[in-house]
This record gives structure tokens, C-alpha cells and sequence, in this order.
């Protein structure tokens, strides 16, 4: 079984870990009904996706 032949310094570790941070998501205005919401997906609150409705919400 492979066994380190020297510990990993601090210095090293943390280099290695530098791009494993959390990063904000990105977030689009939906044209309709101006609410936020993720790109390239249906809007929840109104339902369209290009100007067209994909889904079928109820009117409150």
C-alpha cells in the first residue's frame, strides 16, 4: 500500500484546496414577470421559458 514518505506541509495543503470554495449562482431577471430567477431554466413564479409557458401555474 502507498505510504506518504513526507507530510504535506500547510503551505501545500492549502494551495491544494484553494479553488474548493463555495461560489455565489448566478441569477437572471425573468422578461415576464421581472422575478429572479436561474438561467437556461422556467421561471417559477410565471412558468415561461422564451416567451413561451412551459408550465401551468394557478392564478392567486
Amino acid at each position: 500500500m502507498a505510504v506518504p514518505k513526507r507530510k504535506t506541509s500547510r503551505s501545500r495543503r492549502g494551495m491544494r484546496r484553494a479553488h474548493q470554495h463555495l461560489e455565489v449562482s448566478s441569477f437572471s431577471v425573468c422578461p415576464r414577470c421581472k422575478s429572479a430567477k436561474l438561467p437556461h431554466r422556467v421561471c417559477p413564479s410565471c412558468g415561461y421559458y422564451k416567451s413561451k409557458q412551459v408550465l401551468e401555474k394557478e392564478s392567486s
